[in-house]
């Protein structure tokens, strides 16, 4: 199995975030998204126990056992740690919210209804969604050596963890975290203005967990970027800011993207992909759509075949900044 350079992120199949029943039309929508895929060369999916409540898993499912033989061709992630309202979450000022729990007894019984889900006896890449403050580092990592141990897992990762977690929770590990997932995008670029914008005012504003890159550069997980299309503000999706200097830049920033991909011979999705992809960690995107048009406007940008100059590279930045760098 190649490893995943860009994933299919499954999060908008199997209907709404409700208790209804997966329908026959939901399930072809989900081998639509499959076939769609893998005729663009993307073989990597990413689901997490929570998305639809379970339904994108099932539909996924569903649609991977009408296709014999497809497992064995595709890599399959998913993540656990998150309760849902409704699932064990906690009341405040008379609404129930989620929280999170990676004990070895959620992180087991949520990893086993995803395999049952989606059909298969194994994942190639388990992820702990989010950080829980009350598991301990040592705990979890001795869980996730054993589901390796047991094959129900290949690998193993985290998402939206900072370097830090990441470090504490490798410590008491004998398996490689092989992944730290992200939000990446030319929209959300805390993840390389953290890097440039040390020693400023502005950086302090500045969310993403500082030092990530950096340390998947040195032999640590790598980052996937989810949000990786921005929603598609880029690539044809109208502006939805409601501040007008926002809107202009979005505006102008999608007008520049349109220029590069009719300079490369490619798509506007896959000049916002390269963007990405251009950086020396190597961000694995994350497309989070359920649209075969828009899976398939990947293809370039999955086969590395969209290499944007530095000029190009570091124009876009300062355009959807809408600003100069410091």
């Amino acid at each position: 199995m190649r490893r995943a350079d860009l994933l299919v992120g499954c999060m908008g199949l199997g209907g709404g975030w409700d208790a209804e029943p997966v329908t026959d039309e939901q399930v072809e929508q989900a081998g639509a998204v499959v076939e769609a895929a893998l005729a663009a060369g993307l073989t990597w999916f990413d689901h997490a126990d929570i998305y639809t409540r379970g339904k994108a898993e099932e539909a996924f499912g569903r649609a991977l056992a009408e296709r014999p033989g497809l497992r064995e061709r595709i890599g399959l992630q998913s993540k656990c740690g998150i309760l849902l309202p409704g699932e064990g979450g906690v009341m405040c000022s008379g609404e129930t919210h989620g929280r999170y729990d990676s004990s070895p007894e959620h992180v087991r019984r949520s990893l086993e209804g995803s395999l049952a889900r989606l059909r298969t006896d194994h994942l190639d890449v388990l992820l702990v969604h989010r950080p829980d403050p009350l598991t301990h580092p040592g705990e979890l990592g001795r869980t996730l050596d054993a589901l390796v141990a047991e094959g129900l897992v290949r690998q193993v990762g985290v998402s939206n963890h900072s370097p830090a977690q990441v470090d504490r929770l490798q410590a008491g590990m004998s398996e490689p975290l092989v992944v730290n997932q992200l939000e990446t995008s030319l929209a959300a670029r805390g993840w390389v203005e953290s890097g440039v914008l040390v020693n400023t005012d502005e950086g302090a504003r500045v969310g993403f967990p500082h030092g990530a890159l950096e340390q998947a550069l040195a032999g640590g997980p790598r980052v996937q970027g989810w949000g990786a299309l921005a929603q598609g503000r880029y690539s044809g999706r109208a502006s939805s800011a409601t501040d007008p200097l926002e809107a202009a830049r979005e505006e102008q920033t999608a007008r520049r993207v349109a220029a590069l991909a009719a300079e490369h011979g490619t798509t506007p999705e896959s000049i916002v992909l390269a963007w990405l992809q251009r950086h020396p960690a190597r961000v694995a995107p994350v497309v989070g759509t359920t649209s075969p048009q828009r899976i398939a406007a990947c293809a370039d940008a999955a086969a590395g075949r969209v290499h944007l100059s530095r000029a190009e590279w570091y124009e876009l930045w300062v355009t959807a900044r809408g600003g100069p760098l410091p």
